[in-house]
């Protein structure tokens, strides 16, 4: 893979990846990153490719407008935490803390996104471990043990002895999606699957999950451009 510029305003960045299996010149736009990738076929030329790009620029444009930009996680920024939307602010004294529409974080302003980002998983994790439990108990079933991690790809996983792991940044998300979450990868340690069975039992531990599942499908990738390492 390498990487070139889309000349412009502002300028794109484009990963190239060469593909033995791709047919055709194709390019796909990450919601969680914004990140560009052209695909193309193992002997057409870059310059191809490149024109390629050109072409479909107003489409590239168009569709990381509408992702948003990323926003760093710094004094005077906004995220949503719990769902509601947070200013975080300097705080005194040695904890972050919350009032009314703020999240207050001590400390050097260069540090304020990574040390938010340790107590909100702190957070995550209490609230995930107890939501687990709870929905553990209703489906008669125990799990091994919970890990967080920064996933891409999914907001949840259950592996086949009982181990649970989930993305910390749910906590950003509204409780009820953190609860279908894990409601659903607890459902997983009776249903290895996603079957009928599977989904029935979702909705006897939890209850109806259509709304935080559709919301997580239309609102989810935006969680991700939150950056707390800025």
């Amino acid at each position: 893979m390498s990487d070139v510029i889309l000349e412009g305003d502002p300028p794109i960045s484009l990963i190239l990846r060469r593909s033995a299996r791709a047919k055709r010149i194709s390019l796909r736009i990450s919601q969680l990153d914004g990140r560009v990738t052209l695909t193309l076929p193992k002997r057409v030329p870059e310059a191809e490719a490149i024109s390629f790009a050109r072409e479909k620029e107003t489409w590239i444009r168009g569709h990381l407008d509408a992702r948003g930009s990323d926003v760093a996680v710094a004094p005077g920024a906004e995220l949503p935490i719990g769902g509601q939307l947070h200013r975080v602010v300097a705080g005194s004294g040695r904890r972050v803390s919350f009032a009314p529409g703020e999240v207050r974080v001590p400390g050097a302003a260069a540090r304020t996104g990574r040390r938010l980002e340790g107590h909100l998983k702190q957070i995550a994790r209490a609230r995930l471990a107890d939501a687990s439990d709870h929905y553990a108990e209703r489906l008669g079933r125990s799990y091994d043990r919970i890990t967080l991690r920064d996933t891409r790809s999914r907001w949840g996983s259950c592996s086949s002895d009982g181990r649970l792991m989930y993305s910390w940044r749910l906590i950003l998300a509204p409780p009820e999606v953190l609860d279908y979450v894990a409601a659903h990868e607890v459902a997983h340690l009776a249903e290895m699957n996603h079957s009928a069975a599977f989904w029935d039992g979702v909705r006897r531990i939890h209850g109806e999950y259509a709304a935080p599942r559709r919301w997580l499908r239309q609102h989810g990738a935006d969680l991700h451009r939150y950056r707390f390492n800025i």
